[in-house]
């Protein structure tokens, strides 16, 4: 997805828009609280999951592994979407999903009916750039929009340690699944908000999907993914299998690169691929994430 569709003429900064950006804003942070509690506020609830449907932490461990993965793969090609069909529909929906998953994790009754929750709720991994994105055709001041931006992105970071705290209040009082009722809840409630409160935005020389590059790239990432995953099992990680999902990455990401030198309307121009500052911030995140 590139910037330049981004830039629009300076616009006006009356009471009107004040307002106008103070509600984008209200409803953008409460998307960015719905996806923060799915990633944070369920931690101190897992050994009361452990417990309620008799699985080991490893078990328990691979449901957790299945909602980043999920959120990372998700997070490849929806904000490009959304350019596509209209932004405030795809964090709407985004939002609605997480409901969905949030119901199915609560009323699980097995470790896999947990893993399709988790899963579900992966949906909801690109909410931060999409919410800044968002934001940022509707704030061109760049000093003002840099603010705007901190105080979104802090939400990711964790809401002042309270997700936590309310988790393992809510686990160890009324059950796992009251932690998945109250996401539910502030989901719903964030979906609501986008869809009244957020104006629609698409970029306007987006036409077309390409889904052969997204499918490519979701393969090579993905694979990647979970040989990174499996490796980190050290001495009882399976070998032969991270050496086959690395191969699997490479022949995937070739003919991704391939399918995007030859289309018409690129998931990633190779000719952004080719630029060493590209590469840096990918590398940078990936081994902050790491980290």
């Amino acid at each position: 997805m590139s910037a330049p569709h981004l830039a629009r003429p300076a616009a006006s900064t009356g009471p009107g828009r004040s307002v106008r950006v103070g509600v984008l804003v209200t409803a953008l942070l409460t998307a960015c609280v719905a996806f923060q509690l799915n990633a944070s506020m369920l931690s101190p609830a897992l050994k009361s999951i452990e417990d309620s449907l008799g699985a080991t932490s490893a078990e328990i461990g691979l449901t957790q592994t299945a909602f980043f993965t999920s959120a990372a793969l998700f997070s490849l090609f929806l904000p490009r979407l959304g350019d596509i069909v209209g932004r405030r529909r795809v964090l709407a929906g985004m939002m609605a999903l997480m409901v969905v998953g949030c119901i199915v994790a609560a009323l699980a009754q097995s470790v896999p009916m947990l893993f399709v929750g988790r899963v579900i709720q992966g949906v909801s991994g690109p909410t931060v750039p999409l919410c800044l994105i968002m934001l940022r055709v509707e704030v061109t001041e760049p000093k003002r929009y840099g603010t705007l931006l901190g105080v979104i992105t802090a939400v990711n970071g964790g809401i002042a340690g309270v997700d936590s705290l309310a988790g393992g209040y809510l686990a160890d009082r009324h059950g796992f699944a009251a932690v998945f009722w109250a996401m539910a809840v502030v989901a719903a409630i964030a979906a609501a908000l986008v869809a009244v409160m957020a104006p629609e935005s698409k970029a306007p020389d987006s036409h077309r999907m390409d889904w052969p590059g997204v499918l490519l790239l979701v393969v090579s990432v993905g694979s990647l993914l979970v040989a990174l995953n499996e490796a980190g099992k050290l001495a009882a990680a399976n070998w032969p299998l991270i050496a086959v999902l690395v191969v699997v990455a490479a022949v995937a990401f070739w003919l991704f690169w391939r399918t995007e030198d030859r289309s018409g309307h690129p998931l990633v121009a190779t000719r952004h691929l080719r630029q060493r500052s590209t590469w840096a911030t990918l590398l940078t995140t990936m081994l902050t994430m790491t980290g």
